[in-house]
């Protein structure tokens, strides 16, 4: 999905755009960008082998939604020329593979940049330039380990979310009883269990931590109920109502 609609957004940029499969990549890329739109666990292996066969100030990006991972599993690992600059963008559909891919998945997303010291600043801002003409709007700008701290919360536990909601029987009988509310709550969780299965675990750590916090609240709204609590409720609710209102405003 996310390589097939690189490659569609290129051509619509009018850049010179060119796809390989994993066993299809040729001895020598004649490449100013090379996009690597694989799972964490192929990601490293991948850009490993690009090593000798990229062209010098050539740029390595991957999509790979976790980044500690990836740039562990690359230490030591010399492009002879080429600059690696690890990549996430924030977009994607319900429906997975390139059957799926579109010229406009990235328009108005953001992209997150993971530089560690000495990245190239002339590297930075080349590919910054492509990705805008892809249609990213943002460009974040932040470490690995911060990357995977907030992607945790943000991706990865609303994903768990959804996947234990529909898990419960009743949502079989939804039809009459649903509207925009159960829609929402339905729409991610986990798409394609092989990929998030090995995302979860290739961020354990972060997403052990905001699911715990996760927990942690529900429960203060069951422990509120038991004890019927209506003081601890509202309040509960309240701290709900007043931090949707912040990040409402970052949301426009």
């Amino acid at each position: 999905l996310i390589g097939g609609s690189i490659l569609k957004a290129g051509e619509r940029a009018g850049h010179a755009t060119v796809g390989y499969g994993h066993a299809g990549i040729p001895a020598a890329l004649d490449a100013d960008l090379v996009f690597v739109c694989v799972p964490p666990s192929a990601a490293a292996p991948i850009i490993r082998s690009l090593a000798g066969r990229l062209k010098p100030g050539a740029i390595v990006t991957d999509v790979t939604g976790v980044k500690t991972a990836v740039l562990k599993d690359l230490a030591g690992v010399d492009l002879a020329g080429a600059v690696f600059i690890g990549g996430h963008p924030m977009a994607g559909k319900e429906k997975t593979g390139l059957a799926n891919a579109t010229a406009e998945l990235f328009d108005g997303a953001s992209w997150i940049m993971t530089e560690t010291p000495g990245t190239d600043a002339a590297a930075i801002a080349r590919l910054e330039d492509v990705l805008r003409s892809l249609g990213f709007a943002r460009i974040v700008h932040t470490t690995p380990a911060n990357h995977d701290r907030m992607i945790a919360y943000t991706s990865q536990l609303c994903h768990l979310i959804s996947s234990a909601y529909v898990r419960e029987p009743r949502s079989r009988e939804h039809a009459g009883y649903s509207a925009g509310s159960f829609r929402d709550m339905v729409r991610v969780g986990a798409p394609d269990p092989d990929i998030w299965t090995e995302l979860f675990f290739a961020n354990r750590e972060a997403l052990v931590e905001v699911l715990g916090d996760y927990c942690a609240r529900l429960e203060d709204f069951r422990q509120a109920l038991l004890a019927d609590d209506r003081e601890r409720m509202h309040r509960a609710l309240e701290e709900g109502v007043q931090a949707k209102a912040i990040i409402g405003k970052g949301l426009k």
